[in-house]
């Protein structure tokens, strides 16, 4: 069973392009007190899990077996003494700056997420993101060298000045998404094929709910659907209802085993006299569609 957190950062995040593939460092720290912070950080390779931090010994730990054998070794050394040293500095920055500017370091979360996106023509972009308390705090532009506030306060004024003064961390960081992204990332997803390539087709149940008699709400539930890019629509007497006030989507939520489900709801009256069906299309289906009908009522 997937980690409850990494179920919460799925949530959070969207597929690339279509063409592209993105690699994320996900890192959630929490400052309980001056002496302890809890760290949690995962690797992904879209929503596939690649490896998480020890607590402890903030020692990688592979998910997948074919992972490790993706990149040399002295590429992993790099990536985990990097991170080693950054979470370390990291948690000296937040303490110290957070005594100076009299804000408690008590419960205080910051959230970053750093990695780069490959495209077809094997161009990259990389990025770094940082939020504190579920807000957004800083960003790296990673083509100027520079961190940019989101929220202009002292605390985060200085973040941003200390980050920019530590040009050993900016520069590893340059090197490793500017110059390894494209070559390591081809590795990556050449040993992931397989993993990559995974289909699972969606189960879809249709039902209906009756919250006052003059509204029935048709319900089309479909999980169990990898990748996660779906179209699910309902049909009325054949023709596609288009959004508007009695359609409601629900998101795209994880399931425990990485599959995915959905949930789309039609309001209409009851004995309108039409026929209702919702239609799933998702490339494990390949070019048809799956239909289930509700039938004239």
């Amino acid at each position: 069973m997937q980690h409850p957190l990494f179920l919460l950062l799925l949530l959070l995040l969207h597929g690339s392009p279509i063409g592209s593939f993105t690699v994320r460092l996900l890192q959630i720290s929490t400052f309980q007190n001056t002496s302890f912070v809890d760290t949690e950080g995962f690797g992904l390779l879209e929503d596939i899990e690649l490896g998480a931090l020890d607590k402890r010994t903030w020692n990688i730990h592979f998910y997948q077996p074919w992972v490790r054998p993706a990149l040399p070794r002295s590429d992993w050394d790099t990536i985990e003494n990097m991170i080693k040293i950054y979470l370390q500095k990291f948690s000296h920055l937040i303490n110290d700056g957070a005594s100076a500017r009299d804000v408690p370091c008590e419960y205080l979360v910051f959230s970053c997420m750093a990695g780069c996106e490959l495209y077809s023509n094997r161009t990259s972009r990389a990025f770094a993101y940082v939020g504190y308390n579920g807000q957004d705090f800083l960003s790296y532009d990673v083509d100027h060298g520079k961190w940019i506030l989101y929220e202009d306060t002292d605390l985060s004024r200085y973040v941003q000045a200390t980050l920019q003064n530590y040009t050993a961390f900016s520069e590893l960081v340059q090197v490793l998404f500017n110059d390894t992204c494209v070559d390591d990332m081809e590795l990556l997803l050449r040993y992931g094929k397989a993993a990559l390539a995974r289909q699972e087709p969606p189960v879809a149940t249709v039902f209906a709910r009756a919250p006052s008699p003059a509204q029935l709400l048709l319900v089309c539930h479909v999980t169990g659907f990898y990748p996660r890019p779906i179209s699910v629509a309902w049909l009325r007497d054949g023709q596609e209802v288009l959004p508007g006030p009695a359609l409601t989507t629900g998101a795209i939520l994880p399931n425990s085993d990485l599959t995915y489900q959905l949930r789309i709801v039609l309001a209409v009256s009851p004995g309108d006299g039409h026929s209702y069906t919702c239609r799933i299309r998702h490339r494990s289906l390949g070019t048809r569609s799956l239909l289930i009908p509700w039938g004239r009522f």
